[in-house]
């Protein structure tokens, strides 16, 4: 418990050294970025006072080499200058494809004015619009490229744990699995034996088969057990006449007061199954609506063939699921019952879909009037 606690707060220190240094580097990156914005408005304005002395000069007369210099040392800032009226008198630093456009330049001129504020010419009526330099640009958009790389790096980090994570829940569930299969072996090898002393002492035949069935049922179970977290061998069954013997074993250790009823094809349909993995996920169906009935009530199982999927409903007259909630009763852990571990219809799911290339789904359901899921496999 100690080292949980201990694990866990420094998780969270690391979490918040990590924000806080995400945050220090977010703002030297805008504190940069203004400076960087002042000193180009301030070589621009030195750049406006030169073109103001050589628009006023006698090139005759006055020695422009210094303004001359001012300007053309200008090769980042693209600028556009304009008269009182909003006319484009020249510009610099701006791609050809789009000086030589009036309409386009017309649209950088707009994006000018939304970047900086112009530098008024006053003397000579002029405006000097400028936009960022590309180096401005890229500082400029450098904090949201930092924050999408922390968030991918967060993405790849949270999956890499949440995978372990999962990786170390199956292990041990297997494990548990497997050490069940085997506690469960002993007794079950002792029963067996007691029935043969039961047969020898001439005990009702009835009694004996029926201990016999349970018997049966609970090797099934162990073999259930012991198939988690290894590759079960899969046959060429008929999924029909699967279903219906599973079926027909839980109907007779069920209450009356449950009304069985199974339709289905009266031809064979041959799927890729493993025998006991298929009659568990019936089973674990079939449960979870008796247990949404209270124990009362009409069960459906319906086997429906559409020549490309064969399709098993199990639907019921229970409580109904929350549409919100469609998805997360597969989840391992969600239960609605008091008692549960909640972990019938994600073994149904997983068993499904990743031993039997199938797909489990709820259909459809309706509060207070019942709840159909749908189990689906490829016909090949």
């Amino acid at each position: 418990m100690q080292f949980s606690e201990q694990t866990n707060k420094t998780r969270w220190i690391i979490i918040a050294a990590s924000f806080v240094i995400v945050t220090l580097i977010l703002w030297n990156t805008y504190d940069f970025f203004q400076v960087f914005k002042s000193e180009e408005r301030q070589k621009m304005e030195i750049l406006a006072e030169s073109l103001q002395k050589i628009n006023k000069s006698d090139p005759t007369v006055d020695d422009l080499a210094l303004e001359l210099s001012i300007i053309s040392s200008n090769l980042t800032i693209p600028f556009i200058l304009t008269d009182n009226e909003g006319a484009i008198i020249n510009n610099s630093n701006i791609e050809p494809q789009i000086s030589e456009n009036p309409e386009q330049l017309s649209y950088l001129l707009s994006r000018f004015k939304k970047q900086n504020e112009a530098i008024i010419m006053e003397d000579s009526s002029q405006y000097l619009y400028y936009g960022n330099s590309s180096l401005l640009t890229k500082l400029k958009y450098y904090p949201l490229a930092l924050v999408l790389i922390i968030v991918l790096f967060g993405i790849i980090v949270y999956n890499f744990y949440r995978s372990t994570k999962i990786g170390t829940q199956n292990k041990l569930w297997a494990g548990m699995a497997k050490e069940t299969a085997h506690q469960i072996g002993t007794p079950l090898s002792s029963l067996i034996g007691w029935v043969e002393i039961m047969k020898a002492d001439n005990v009702d035949e009835t009694t004996v088969s029926e201990i016999e069935k349970d018997i049966s049922r609970l090797q099934t179970i162990t073999d259930r057990f012991s198939k988690i977290g290894s590759e079960p061998v899969l046959e060429r069954i008929n999924i029909v006449k699967e279903t219906e013997d599973a079926l027909f074993y839980l109907k007779a250790r069920f209450s009356k007061q449950v009304n069985f009823s199974f339709t289905g094809p009266d031809y064979p349909v041959l799927i890729s199954l493993n025998p006991g993995l298929h009659s568990w996920t019936i089973e674990n169906l079939v449960k979870n609506a008796i247990d949404a009935m209270k124990g009362k009530g009409d069960l459906t199982v319906a086997i429906i063939d559409d020549n490309k999927y064969i399709r098993i409903r199990v639907s019921d007259t229970g409580k109904g699921i929350p549409k919100k909630d469609f998805t997360r009763v597969f989840e391992p852990g969600f239960t609605t019952k008091k008692r549960g571990w909640g972990l019938g219809l994600s073994l149904t799911k997983r068993i499904a879909e990743e031993y039997h290339n199938g797909n489990v789904k709820v259909l459809s359901s309706e509060i207070g009037k019942g709840t159909c899921i749908q189990m689906s496999f490829k016909i090949t």
